[in-house]
């Protein structure tokens, strides 16, 4: 790939960028409880999270599987394919499945 080519890819990834979201108070203790239930019961969440990139802007990423470990800076998911370590201050949504 050319030279010019890559930059011009760099550019137009890096205006899809967005801040990291801002979340209430009752939007963190909604998380918290479905990532405690889903470790509790065994049963599947999709969890997503921003990931900073560059100068304070970042990606939203998603991740679906079973919590396998829980504490306050970190969670463990686990599905079929792969495990991701997340630090809670990144998740930007929880959802039960």
């Amino acid at each position: 790939m050319s030279e010019h080519k890559t930059v011009i890819l760099e550019l137009q990834e890096e205006k899809k960028l967005v801040p990291q979201p801002i979340l209430e108070q009752d939007e963190l203790e909604h998380f918290d409880y479905a990532i405690r239930d889903s470790a509790r019961n065994d049963y599947a969440i999709t969890v997503s999270l921003w990931k900073e990139k560059k100068n304070g802007l970042g990606s939203l990423f998603t991740f679906w599987g079973v919590v396998k470990y829980v504490d306050t800076k970190k969670i463990k998911i686990v599905n079929v394919t792969e495990v991701v370590w997340i630090e809670s201050r990144f998740i930007t949504s929880v959802i039960a499945d």
